[in-house]
């Protein structure tokens, strides 16, 4: 699974962004505002991460369990894929 290269990500006064980038990619249901921990997956998914990984990201920088890791990762990912952001 990877970020689709036409979108990225910009930190604007403590909010975080996606946005697109082309004709292709500006369709405004596809923008979105992520939190702190939506911003700290979205980097580890460009750098490659794959689902496990972010589970144990997130089980190694915040205070969680692993059920509830597991849970915030797939809602995540089901909003991405949603959004058509993310392939695979």
């Amino acid at each position: 699974m990877r970020i689709r290269p036409d979108y990225f990500l910009r930190e604007i006064m403590d909010m975080y962004m996606v946005f697109g980038v082309g004709s292709e990619a500006y369709v405004p249901n596809q923008i979105m505002t992520l939190n702190e921990t939506g911003a700290f997956l979205w980097k580890l998914l460009a750098a490659g991460a794959e689902k496990q990984d972010l589970v144990n990201a997130l089980l190694k920088e915040y205070d969680t369990d692993e059920a509830t890791a597991v849970k915030d990762v797939e809602a995540f990912l089901a909003q991405l894929r949603e959004k058509a952001l993310i392939d695979g």
